[in-house]
């Protein structure tokens, strides 16, 4: 999940030891030859990469006796360059220190020496101090938004996941309009799984469908919804309907189970739907069980030809009954044939009358109803308003995910 920042960090690196270098250089006025020689090859050598042998040039330039003050600084910085660019994080680190320590550096040469100990502490996977540095750096003005996420590769390495919390509060944020990086999310999702905070990590979660609506991150949610203690398994035939929206259903056996469940509900126009959205996606109809699907394609017709041919008397039954139950049947009917005009105002009055069986699968219904109709605005709103305990208020919340996205 963290592997392809490297380069970046990598990236990073070479610009702290090149901004020491380059301070090196400024500040070589005054430098006798025998010095100044070794410590131009040195940086030569910083500039393509070879650490090693510019170390090896700036010992010549410390062997010369009778150093100044400012050659000695000069060497001093050309030495963390190098070091930096050989790989030597604790000769690095030890270099930068004693010049911040020196007293001759102060605003951006400080600055870009506290940024080259932090990246040092991070190669040497010292993570704590590694965040030390970094929250040093800005403190002092640092504003590399490349640091910025060393700082929170840091504390998730490290395993301090309360800093990755805190740092990520905007992106933890239900309410925030903030759009955190899908790796942002990605790190906070994994440090909640670490400290078995399921709540904390269905949250991060959802955030990434919010912002990243990937598959992935549908199966994982869709998956731990389905697996929470008291889900009913009447609500299938709704996991089914966010299965198709979000990308996690399209095989021959999700349509003829879609269109089933669909039957089973009392709502044939919805399986007639599935149905033909599956024989216009090409998946059913064919192979060997295309006899099969043409006879739950034959079902389904002959039910809704059956709702059809009854739709008044129901209707009206519906309408006098003393629940709403079938009014709200009636009304999907109408919707997943395309009359959402004359089918939400059923359903409305159908979950008015009351005296409904399952009032929150009655709303949950609704909602779905009005998104699948083009009234977004007006399904969050009703969705929103699903209580139940039972899984249809996490599926009435996904649904809200997935408006979002």
């Amino acid at each position: 999940m963290i592997a392809h920042l490297r380069p970046i960090l990598a990236g990073l690196a070479f610009i702290a030891l090149a901004g020491t270098a380059s301070l090196a250089q400024a500040q070589g006025i005054g430098v006798r030859p025998e010095v100044g020689k070794p410590l131009q090859a040195a940086s030569a050598l910083i500039k393509q990469r070879k650490g090693r042998e510019a170390l090896a040039e700036v010992a010549k330039a410390e062997a010369v006796p009778n150093r100044t003050a400012n050659e000695n600084q000069v060497i001093a910085q050309m030495k963390a360059a190098a070091a930096s660019t050989a790989g030597d994080p604790d000769a690095s680190i030890k270099a930068n220190e004693a010049l911040l320590d020196s007293g001759k550096v102060s605003g951006r040469e400080s600055l870009t020496l506290v940024q080259a100990i932090a990246v040092a502490q991070y190669n040497k996977k010292d993570y704590a101090k590694a965040a030390q540095w970094t929250q040093r750096y800005f403190k002092e003005g640092g504003t590399d938004s490349a640091m910025r996420n060393m700082l929170l590769q840091s504390h998730f390495l490290g395993n301090d996941c309360n800093s990755v919390n805190r740092m990520l509060a905007s992106a933890a944020d239900a309410d925030s309009t903030k759009k955190p990086t899908e790796e942002e999310l990605q790190i906070l999702a994994n440090c909640y799984l670490r400290q078995k905070d399921t709540g904390g990590y269905v949250n991060a979660i959802e955030k990434l469908v919010v912002f990243y609506p990937k598959k992935e991150y549908w199966t994982d949610l869709l998956s731990r919804v389905q697996k929470k203690p008291g889900f009913s398994d009447r609500l299938g035939v709704n996991v089914y309907r966010l299965r198709f929206a979000t990308g996690n259903a399209g095989t021959a056996a999700d349509y003829m189970e879609m269109a089933q469940l669909a039957l089973q509900a009392g709502v044939p126009a919805e399986a007639k739907v599935i149905v033909d959205k599956g024989y216009a996606a090409g998946v059913l109809g064919k192979g060997d069980q295309a006899d099969r699907q043409k006879r739950l394609r034959d079902m389904v017709q002959k039910s809704v030809d059956e709702s059809l041919r009854n739709r008044a008397k129901d209707e009206a039954e519906a309408v006098a009954a003393k629940d709403g139950n079938d009014l709200v049947k009636v009304g999907l009917n109408y919707v997943y044939e395309g009359n959402a005009a004359k089918g939400m105002p059923l359903i409305e009055q159908g979950i008015k009358k009351g005296g409904l069986r399952r009032p929150d699968d009655a709303k949950l219904r609704l909602g779905e109803a009005q998104l699948y109709a083009g009234q977004k605005q007006r399904g969050v709103q009703t969705l929103r308003d699903v209580r139940g305990n039972d899984g249809t208020a996490d599926i009435a919340r996904l649904w809200v995910l997935n408006a979002r996205a």
